[in-house]
C-alpha cells in the first residue's frame, strides 16, 4: 500500500536559529507529529540529527550588515524550490517576500508574532531616536499592508488581541510556554538560607533588565558574600555587552556564559534547574508590560522561584504556586529580602498552565482549518 505522502510546512527566520525555541523546539516539532517541517534562518547553535524536521541554514551574517538585507531573497529562493503549501514566518522582514510567494504559488501563510516590532522599536534604545520612530513606522506600514494575503496570525502573547488592530479574528494565541519534554520538572532540593545561587537568563539588554539585577546582585552580595550570580544568554549589541562585562570585572561570584554568541535552549534550561532563585526584573516600558516573559514559564515549569519585579500580570501568574518573591528597584532592601526567604516555602501548589502542551491543540486546529 502506498504511503500518503505528508503535506510541506516551511517555517522561516532571518536573525532566528533554524533550531530556535519556538520555531523549531515548539512550532516545528509539534507540527512534525502530521506534516513533513522544515525551518530556515541563522545557522543554529547544536543542531540535532535526531530529529524529523529538516534544517535549512542561510549564510552567516552581521546583525547590522548589507549582507542581512539579501536574506529575504535567500529565503524566496529556497521556498520556490521547497514549495510548501504553507509558510510560517516568523519576523516581519520576510512579510515582503511571504505575500510574493502567495501570489506566485498560492500557497498559504502565517505570520507569527512574536513581538509587538513598532512597541519594542520606539520605546527601547537600540536605535537613535529618530531613525526609531521611522522604522517604527515602517514595520507597522508592512505589517498593515501584508496582513490581507496572511491566511492566519499566531500570537505568542494574548494581549496582541488588542494591541494589534490588523489582524481581524484571523488569530490563535500560542503562548510561549515551556515543552515538559525539556523542562526540569523534578523536585528541588530545600532553599537554602545563605549562599544562593541566581540566574539571569535570555537575552542580554537594559529593556530586559540585566543591569538592575547586577543592581540587585551588588546589594545582595554586599548582604551575603556567598551569594552567586550565573548569567546565561546572548546580547546582539557589543556596546551593550561592553558595559556589562565592565560591571561584573573582578567579581568572581558572577559568572557569564554566552554574551557575545547564542547559547543552546538545552545548556540554559540546564543552568536553569541548577540555580536557587531565578531574577526577572524587566524595567517598566510599552514594549514589555502586557508580555509574559518566555523565561518565567521557563522558571515555572522547572519549579525555580522567582524574585520578580512588582508588575502586577506576572505576579498573577506566579501566585497561585507561592513562585515569587516581588520587588521595587527603588526600595529594594537585601538584608529585608534575605530575611523574608528564611524558612520560606515555594511551590506550595502543582504547577500548571505553564507548558506548550497546553497550546499545542489551538496549534493544530489553526492548521486543520486553512485546509492543510
Amino acid at each position: 500500500m502506498q504511503e500518503i505522502k505528508k503535506r510541506r510546512i516551511v517555517l522561516a527566520s532571518v536573525l532566528k536559529p533554524v533550531d530556535d525555541t519556538r520555531m523549531f523546539e515548539k512550532l516545528g516539532l509539534s507540527l512534525a507529529e502530521k506534516y513533513e517541517v522544515h525551518t530556515i534562518g541563522y545557522p543554529g547553535t547544536c543542531l540535532s540529527e535526531q530529529t524529523n524536521v529538516t534544517f535549512h541554514s542561510l549564510p552567516a551574517f552581521n546583525r547590522l550588515s548589507a549582507a542581512r538585507l539579501w536574506m529575504p531573497y535567500k529565503v524566496l529562493a529556497k521556498l520556490l524550490r521547497l514549495r510548501p503549501a504553507l509558510v510560517i514566518l516568523t519576523t516581519h522582514e520576510l512579510l515582503g517576500i511571504g505575500v510574493l510567494y502567495r501570489v506566485l504559488t498560492g500557497a498559504k501563510i502565517i505570520y507569527d508574532i512574536q513581538e509587538n516590532y513598532y512597541r519594542n522599536i520606539r520605546h527601547t534604545n537600540s536605535f537613535p531616536k529618530l531613525i526609531r520612530i521611522i522604522l517604527a513606522a515602517y514595520v507597522r506600514i508592512k505589517e498593515v499592508l501584508s496582513s490581507p494575503f496572511v491566511s492566519q496570525f499566531f500570537l505568542a502573547e494574548a494581549s496582541y488581541r488588542h494591541e494589534l488592530n490588523f489582524i481581524g479574528s484571523r488569530n490563535t494565541v500560542l503562548e510561549n510556554k515551556l515543552s515538559a519534554s525539556t523542562g526540569s520538572l523534578h523536585s528541588r532540593r530545600p532553599f537554602p538560607n545563605h549562599g544562593i545561587h541566581f540566574i539571569f537568563t535570555g537575552t542580554l539588554a537594559e529593556s530586559t533588565g540585566i543591569f538592575i539585577a547586577l543592581d540587585l546582585v551588588d546589594q545582595l552580595y554586599a548582604a551575603d558574600p556567598s551569594v552567586k550570580l550565573t548569567i546565561i544568554g546572548y546580547c546582539a549589541r557589543p556596546q551593550m555587552l561592553h558595559q556589562i562585562l565592565q560591571r561584573i570585572k573582578n567579581k568572581s561570584h558572577i559568572n557569564l556564559v554566552g554574551g557575545d554568541h547564542l547559547v543552546p535552549h538545552h545548556q540554559i534550561l540546564t543552568a536553569i534547574g541548577q540555580a536557587d532563585m531565578g531574577i526577572i526584573s524587566y524595567p517598566p516600558n510599552p514594549s514589555t508590560s502586557g508580555s509574559v516573559p518566555t523565561k518565567l514559564y521557563e522558571y515555572l515549569g522547572s519549579r525555580l522561584p522567582v524574585l520578580l519585579i512588582d508588575h502586577e500580570p506576572w505576579v498573577s501568574v506566579c501566585k497561585p504556586f507561592d513562585a515569587a518573591i516581588t520587588f521595587q528597584p527603588e526600595n529594594f532592601n537585601a538584608n529585608d529580602f534575605l530575611n523574608q526567604i528564611t524558612g520560606k516555602s515555594f511551590y506550595t501548589s502543582p504547577v500548571t498552565q505553564v507548558f506548550w502542551e497546553d497550546e499545542k491543540p489551538r496549534l493544530f486546529q489553526a492548521i486543520e482549518s486553512l485546509g492543510i
